[in-house]
């Protein structure tokens, strides 16, 4: 494999531009004559078709867009049979070769763009540049993946001293059990998946139940890169199948990204050693936040409304990483609060396949009906300051709310709520900000909108959350340059889309010999 050009991230789609707007449409049509798409149990070289696990459009639930065959117990022990099968072929390769394959199916998913982003559109109600952002990080991830196992199969620099040499390389742990989310159903499990594969893993992969559809691509674009079918297998269904595939003794790393219960359920499970289990199973996990924006006195709120308002409903705020709540000067209060609750007013709240579109429905009915709950309570214990009605009244729609004035304690303030709700609160100095952020368990993402050279060192210095934006939105991290993840209760392990990554799929092994040979067999 010759040398590979440095990485560069996919550029997105300039839909500012007609002709693109045409194409996204056609590929729209062409996606809903297809409707809707049969999703397998896909394991090795077999696939199970069947009906049991269907996934609908969260704008229009009538419209299905998936039919995907459930797996139960024995799909789950033949794919880590299978997974075992694919692991001694696919970790004897070169790292080069399996950089090519994830490099091929890069290449594959560029070919399908469009379709692929109408694909989640659809099932996933993401909006147009939303969708079409997400696969450009599925190749961003491919691509960044397939460099960093080159360099890490070059293994470490040790101390050589005379007649001793001493090596240290990096060798895959084993089967690698995926577990992903629907919000950005592309992305997330393409980087989940790819780190295991380019360092020699083999993956059965479990995608969220609201979107097999988009999980199905990756392996199909994977597979048609070059990476075994043995290797990389496809479970949609229920969360017992992931609970299933935590428990079992032959997954060495379990990687996953969703809610922080979830987690907490697998990290207990991952960390119970069964008969017959070897190895103590290693947990990558990101767990979501309850991220607040920090806005001082001297903030030009000229970058900071605009700056909170797309981080708190862009994709009707269903991001780990949005903006949840804004901790805001008091003597600067009450003027970002009614440019907040002006700026929130003008959100459009529609269809996600509609190009003015900001503000779309959120997944699915429970969600729906949670973020409500959590909009009924902040009208009850403060003040709805903007709320933008009436919504849509087919689909899981929640109408944009900006809410203030709620006590310390509030649930609102303090728990994550995955949709479009924003809570604002006056703090006296960006020290007491510091103190609000320090004292809530989750650790992910951060914002700060000051002028102050010292007061930008200063909540550097206290944050502890695993991404801060400084004078920005707070979303949108980009593979190779905001490395991604979080702290405390908000996940464990290294960045995703970082130099870091890929270490947590592979145990290092040190061999050292004695090169002082005393004759020679004869």
């Amino acid at each position: 494999m010759s040398a590979l050009s440095p990485f560069a991230n996919e550029p997105v789609l300039e839909l500012r531009r007609s002709a693109v707007r045409a194409q996204l449409q056609e590929a729209m049509r062409g996606l809903d004559a297809r409707l809707p798409l049969r999703v397998p149990v896909v394991v090795g070289e077999d696939e199970r078709r069947g009906e049991g696990l269907p996934s609908t459009d969260p704008g229009e639930p009538q419209r299905v867009v998936a039919l995907a065959a459930a797996a139960g117990e024995p799909d789950v022990a033949a794919a880590i049979e299978e997974a075992e099968r694919g692991l001694r072929t696919w970790r004897g390769l070169p790292a080069a070769e399996r950089a090519a394959a994830l490099l091929r199916a890069a290449g594959w998913l560029r070919e399908r763009r469009l379709e692929i982003a109408a694909l989640e559109v659809r099932e996933c109600a993401k909006p147009w540049p939303e969708a079409d952002a997400d696969v450009c990080e599925a190749i961003d991830f491919l691509e960044y993946y397939a460099r960093g196992a080159i360099e890490l199969e070059a293994g470490a620099e040790l101390l050589q001293v005379p007649g001793e040499r001493n090596e240290m390389h990096y060798a895959p742990r084993g089967v690698a059990a995926v577990i992903s989310p629907w919000n950005f159903p592309l992305a997330i499990p393409c980087g989940m998946t790819a780190g295991a594969l380019a360092t020699g893993n083999s993956v059965v992969l479990k995608p969220a139940e609201q979107s097999p559809a988009c999980a199905h691509v990756l392996v199909q674009a994977l597979r048609a890169g070059g990476v075994p079918a043995s290797a990389i297998s496809l479970l949609p269904g229920e969360g017992d199948v992931g609970a299933r595939l935590v428990a079992h003794p032959r997954v060495q790393t379990i990687a996953f990204t969703g809610s922080l219960p979830v987690g907490l359920e697998i990290s207990r499970a991952a960390g119970t050693v069964t008969d017959g289990q070897h190895h103590i199973k290693r947990l990558v996990c990101e767990l979501g936040g309850k991220n607040c924006v920090i806005v001082d006195s001297d903030a030009d709120l000229d970058e900071a409304v605009p700056g909170i308002v797309s981080s708190a409903f862009v994709y009707a705020g269903q991001k780990c990483s949005a903006a949840a709540r804004v901790l805001v000067h008091q003597d600067i209060a009450d003027q970002l609060i009614e440019r907040v609750a002006g700026a929130a007013r003008v959100l459009i709240v529609g269809q996600a396949d509609a190009l003015g579109t900001d503000v779309p429905p959120v997944i699915e009915q429970a969600a729906q009906e949670r973020v409500n709950r959590y909009a009924a309570l902040a009208r009850e214990q403060g003040e709805i300051v903007a709320r933008v009605e009436p919504v849509p009244d087919r689909g899981w729609f929640c109408p944009p709310t900006v809410a203030a004035g709620l006590p310390r304690d509030s649930r609102v303030l303090n728990e994550e709520i995955f949709g479009p709700l924003l809570a604002i609160d006056r703090v006296a100095d960006v020290e007491e900000a510091c103190d609000v952020v320090d004292s809530l368990p989750y650790a992910l993402t951060g914002g700060l909108f000051a002028r102050d050279p010292s007061t930008v060192r200063y909540v550097r210095q206290r944050s502890p959350v695993g991404n801060l934006y400084v004078n920005r939105g707070i979303t949108g991290a980009m593979v190779g340059r905001q490395p991604f993840g979080g702290n405390r209760l908000s996940g464990t392990g290294s960045k995703a889309g970082g130099p870091d990554y890929l270490r947590q799929f592979v145990e290092p092994r040190v061999v050292t010999e004695n090169t002082m040979r005393h004759g020679l067999v004869v």
